[in-house]
């Protein structure tokens, strides 16, 4: 089934709008309290620090007056004993090592950041209706229609709206979360030594450009044992070489019996049998590229479109690299990148490759509704018998794929290998580890009361169980009545 173009530039607007979002989100309030200790914030001096994020960067967020405001914010958070979102961290902890001027330039742009994620969501919002359940996709296009003289649909002065939030967000992630991210990365260069695990790479091609999905603007593909060289391109939705070697198996998964299978044949019969080290231990399945174990997810997709040759990429994975370096003092290839803190630095690598893409996929939606064409559905057709699909997509977490089985109409089986399946499988079938299990292998930990550094490690994948696993219920109480119509 062919998708009308301006339907493909508003999906893709949508994916490239909420994985920006997300990876703001990740940085700023979910991983960077990791490495940043807030409570050493109060101590420092906001003249200083003012002055550190004016030389780190251009931004222009980062006057005394805004940064002084920043902290004493904090200060009421601590003074009040409600410490709100900061009350878990593991402040003063022996693995934190920023000064307090560092500790205060992020902890000051965690808070600028919570406006900047709300500013690109609103784009998601004005395509997909709401965020992030979004209500506009349909099989055959989008439900957006187009009227540039109607105030009630996508018209110029929408269109032009969005733009104007893509490009307030693109400062920020330019001058900002590159920048933040390079100072962590510099200021804790040993995290380069650590957190590697499986270092076959997996990524997906992402925002077609065509009404078939044969183009892309992200490219995607598979590299084995961390070598580039190596790396081997995916090229279409259809392509074999993804669709024949994916498999998933269930040696140590709380499922009914002991396979190693293609999602199209499987089943999810759940049968727990509690913790068993040797035995079933997770309700994860684990997934296999080529029969091993693949990490996927921002560091894998950066390392394969740079393996590929992508200049956005390429251009700012250098910028990033040689912003560490300089604050480092030494010189930091791409290497690093294969580590705890590479992982991290990756994302934010992707969430500028994605600004460059909005503004593309922005720009050639503009100049195809100028040539007339304002249609974004195609009325679906459902052939009869038997039929087998899968679609991919590079999600925010990494490759996810959905597996379906049709048969006269109905759905016979459907199965879906999502990014934290990839990266918190259990052992597969031949007992190899999964990425996470694996990056934890030789992590530092200076207190195991208080073992922080698992979850930098951890926390760097940007894991998420609640898409990994779905839960049933034992009882088989309805919950929800489906009827075809």
């Amino acid at each position: 089934m062919e998708i009308p173009l301006n339907a493909q530039y508003i999906r893709n607007m949508i994916m490239g709008a909420h994985a920006t979002h997300d990876h703001i989100v990740h940085f700023y309030h979910l991983a960077a309290l990791d490495w940043v200790d807030i409570v050493s914030a109060l101590k420092a001096d906001a003249k200083a620090v003012s002055n550190l994020g004016q030389k780190l960067s251009s931004w222009g967020g980062n006057s005394y007056n805004e940064v002084k405001a920043s902290q004493d914010r904090l200060k009421t958070f601590v003074g009040s004993g409600q410490l709100g979102v900061y009350g878990s961290g593991y402040w003063g902890h022996p693995a934190m090592k920023l000064s307090p001027e560092v500790n205060m330039l992020a902890a000051h742009h965690y808070l600028q950041a919570l406006d900047y994620q709300r500013e690109i969501n609103k784009v998601v919002a004005i395509l997909g209706s709401k965020t992030p359940h979004i209500q506009n996709v349909a099989v055959g296009g989008v439900a957006n229609a187009i009227n540039l003289d109607s105030p009630s649909t996508l018209n110029m002065e929408r269109l032009y709206y969005m733009k104007t939030l893509i490009d307030k967000v693109g400062d920020f992630v330019e001058n900002v979360l590159l920048v933040d991210t390079a100072a962590v990365a510099a200021f804790y260069a040993e995290w380069t030594k650590y957190g590697s695990g499986v270092t076959n790479y997996l990524s997906v091609p992402d925002m077609p450009m065509d009404t078939k999905g044969t183009t892309f603007t992200l490219p995607g593909g598979y590299i084995p044992d961390g070598d580039v060289s190596k790396f081997q391109a995916i090229k279409s939705y259809q392509d074999p070489f993804f669709r024949d070697n994916v498999k998933e198996s269930i040696k140590h998964s709380w499922y009914d019996g002991d396979w190693d299978r293609h999602p199209y044949e499987e089943d999810t019969a759940p049968k727990y049998t509690d913790f068993q080290d040797k035995g079933k231990y997770s309700w994860v399945k684990s997934p296999t590229f080529k029969g091993k174990p693949a990490q996927v997810g921002p560091l894998a997709n950066v390392l394969c479109m740079f393996a590929a040759g992508h200049e956005p990429t390429k251009k700012y994975a250098t910028k990033m690299l040689d912003t560490i370096s300089a604050l480092a003092g030494a010189k930091v290839g791409i290497a690093a990148l294969h580590s705890t803190i590479g992982r991290i630095g990756a994302r934010s690598i992707r969430c500028a490759v994605l600004y460059d893409a909005l503004k593309a996929q922005w720009q050639a939606l503009v100049e195809n509704i100028s040539k007339g064409d304002v249609k974004t559905f195609n009325h679906p057709t459902f052939p009869a018998g038997e039929q087998r699909g899968f679609g991919f997509h590079e999600a925010p977490r990494g490759a996810l794929s959905h597996w379906i089985v049709i048969k006269d109409g109905a759905i016979k089986n459907y199965q879906a290998v999502v990014p934290s399946t990839w990266n918190a499988g259990p052992r597969n079938s031949q007992d190899a580890m999964g990425p996470y299990e694996a990056s934890l292998i030789g992590n530092p930990v200076a207190d195991a009361e208080k073992p922080l550094e698992v979850l930098r490690t951890v926390h760097s994948f940007d894991p998420c169980l609640a898409c990994a696993i779905h839960m049933v219920d034992k009882t088989n109480n309805e919950i929800v009545k489906v009827k075809a119509v």
